[in-house]
């Protein structure tokens, strides 16, 4: 008997019970019902073809999936159309002028209110003035800028144009940036002189100034958006003003039909180190999904709703669901350049009820940091607008789940918890928040035209209550495209562990009645005496003890088991934590108890250490490949992604006399 046969890909620990069906008014409203399911599965390519047909094409498409060089699928690949003008130009001449597309909120207390008519005239603009600049169609340009009104023209000028754009976020290095800039072969960046963070100014240009030093790229100018007022080192004939010839430039420009297949932009993965691994997504496939999922997984109604999403444009996050989705579908949204504790740590909820947010778009781990700073704060703001809350970017444990929706929600708004990658494009499995009656901590199901499957070992799809890997069977629009310039990179990263499908490196379970949930990077998995536990299951077991904010559980290596399971966990802060003891022996004594009674004595931690930050990247992401090497007692590798380089001392001191 095989290794697969006889144990499962990956175990399944918890279970949660709890659902919450949509309200009989919210159903009776929504944007998608179940008869979106319905109908494509009657006919997925038709359904997508439709998707497709609420775009407006200039050459219109008439094959909808060629598969004939798969898995270098296309879409609509005889169509013609421009992005931007999707994204403005149509609203306005739909009559839309006046509706307010962006409602930017500055860190430092700054503010503009942009419509739909006056953004298709910036995007014109800088359209113009990229192309005097020499950028033609087909350029590729790399985009270095903080959260500014401005980095949403740069994208959608670079689009109006047909050159992929390949935008590098504002906290990545010097060294990082020149390899991406490298890689993609750009030949003009566009950057700032810095952007507020933390309530200081944070420089920008010398990273880029830093970067071109250093040699080797294609690069020809520099436009540079003042936005600090802070000094700048400037290399004439190189270097130009973004106000110095974009508010100038004419406001009358025709947008570039490009191909379907042309390449809208690339996206950079995480991590500096290695060659970068440019994932590039084309147009007409990317526009379709990232339009429709937007549309139908936050339930958007454009003419009344204020979208917010939280997540920097750096990352495809802040592509599909700040900048395309959105402007697509005609809505109104909130930009907020800083961070969510500056000046105070209700500023997130000060700007919901300021501008009356009804649908709000975050990540785990923000809402784990508000859980941890307790729940008195988010009280003290009117967050009654609020009617649709998302969760992006992680698996979210079911008691953060809980607080979400109890604590910003009032007990009432449903929560799409999305999973999706970058090289996914847009979002593949989440509940739709007029049908599903959702589960703590779910994904829940595929969404309409999207064919998702949990494996084992050998290719077969598991069954209900068993785990495995998540894959993608069939062809999807947003679907990445390739690797740009590694075409064999491609192949084997995505299409080699499971031949002609898309394995996307997650781990999953189903639930007893179908239902997926993430498990985390299959990377992250442990084997403690034989069984393959999920890091997540872990994580969420600590999370739903009241004490607990965030948990991070990693795999150490025991003479024993073969690994051990080890945790850093977060406390909650707040008025509601009065039970808690001041001794952290007879607290992590409590907590791993709670873990052998939630789970079974199988996943209790080795050894649990209370720490007052989790090393994250700049994005949320924990980097558990850091503490894997805190908890073997390893030399710890790069730490240059982290939003705060300082937290792994902190840990490592702490670990010298690991509480177990």
């Amino acid at each position: 008997m095989t290794e697969s046969d006889s144990s499962p890909a990956l175990e399944n620990l918890l279970n949660e019970t709890r659902t919450f069906p949509p309200s009989p008014d919210f159903a009776a409203g929504a944007v998608a019902g179940a008869d979106t399911y319905e109908r494509a599965a009657a006919d997925r390519l038709g359904f997508w073809a439709d998707q497709a047909r609420e775009l407006e094409w200039s050459t219109p498409f008439t094959t909808v999936l060629d598969d004939s060089a798969a898995p270098r699928y296309g879409w609509f690949t005889d169509g013609r159309l421009n992005a931007a003008h999707n994204a403005v130009d149509r609203h306005v001449a739909a009559g839309h002028g006046d509706r307010v597309a962006i409602l930017w909120e500055g860190e430092d207390g700054e503010s503009r209110r942009i419509t739909y008519a006056e953004l298709a005239d910036d995007v014109a603009r800088a359209a113009n003035a990229l192309t005097a600049l020499g950028v033609a169609t087909g350029d590729r340009v790399a985009i270095y800028l903080p959260m500014v009104p401005e980095a949403v023209v740069a994208m959608l000028a670079c689009a109006r144009i047909g050159a992929p754009h390949s935008v590098v976020f504002g906290g990545f290095s010097a060294e990082a940036l020149h390899s991406r800039i490298l890689d993609a072969e750009a030949r003009l960046v566009i950057t700032a002189d810095g952007g507020y963070r933390r309530g200081a100014a944070s420089p920008l240009k010398p990273a880029v100034d830093e970067a071109l030093a250093k040699g080797g790229t294609a690069v020809e100018h520099v436009l540079v958006v003042r936005r600090t007022g802070g000094e700048v080192t400037w290399t004439e004939d190189r270097d130009v003003w973004w106000h110095d010839v974009v508010p100038q430039a004419s406001a009358e420009h025709e947008a570039v039909a490009v191909d379907a297949e042309h390449p809208l932009f690339i996206l950079y993965t995480s991590g500096t180190t290695g060659k970068p691994k440019g994932i590039f997504h084309t147009t007409g496939g990317y526009l379709t999904q990232v339009a429709f999922t937007h549309r139908a997984v936050f339930d958007l109604h454009p003419e009344t709703d204020v979208y917010w999403c939280t997540a920097d444009i750096g990352w495809v996050t802040g592509h599909s669901y700040v900048v395309y989705g959105p402007l697509l579908n005609g809505a109104t949204q909130v930009i907020y350049e800083g961070t969510p504790d500056t000046p105070h740590k209700g500023r997130w909820w000060e700007i919901v009820a300021k501008y009356g947010v009804t649908i709000l778009y975050t990540a785990p781990t923000a809402i784990r940091t508000c859980m941890k700073w307790g729940s008195d704060i988010p009280a003290g703001f009117d967050l009654s607008s609020l009617r649709v809350l998302g969760s992006v970017g992680e698996p979210i444990n079911p008691e953060a789940w809980m607080w979400y929706r109890r604590v910003i929600g009032g007990d009432r708004t449903p929560i799409v918890d999305t999973w999706w990658q970058t090289e996914t494009g847009a979002i593949m499995i989440s509940p739709l928040p007029g049908v599903t009656a959702a589960k703590p901590g779910s994904a829940q199901v595929p969404l309409p035209g999207i064919v998702a499957e949990v494996l084992d070992d050998a290719g077969r799809a598991v069954g209900n209550g068993q785990g495995g890997y998540l894959a993608i069977t069939e062809p999807w629009p947003a679907m990445l495209r390739g690797i740009w310039g590694d075409e064999q990179r491609f192949a084997d990263t995505y299409w080699s562990r499971f031949p002609g499908i898309y394995f996307a490196g997650d781990g999953a379970k189903k639930d007893g009645d179908g239902d997926i949930w993430l498990l985390g990077r299959v990377d992250d998995v442990m084997n403690v005496s034989g069984h393959r536990l999920s890091t997540t299951e872990i994580e969420s077991a600590l999370v739903s003890h009241p004490w607990v904010a965030e948990a991070a559980v990693v795999g150490a290596s025991d003479e024993t088991t073969g690994q051990a399971v080890v945790a850093f966990v977060i406390l909650r802060g707040g008025e509601e934590i009065t039970d808690r003891p001041d001794d952290d022996a007879e607290v992590v004594a409590a907590l791993r108890a709670h873990v052998g009674q939630v789970i079974g004595p199988i996943a209790k931690p080795r050894s649990i250490l209370v720490v007052a930050e989790l090393p994250k990247t700049r994005s949320g992401k924990i980097m558990r490949r850091l503490l894997r090497d805190v908890a073997e007692k390893r030399d710890v590798g790069d730490v240059t992604t982290l939003a705060d380089s300082g937290v792994m001392g902190l840990i490592q001191q702490g670990m010298a006399k690991p509480t177990e």
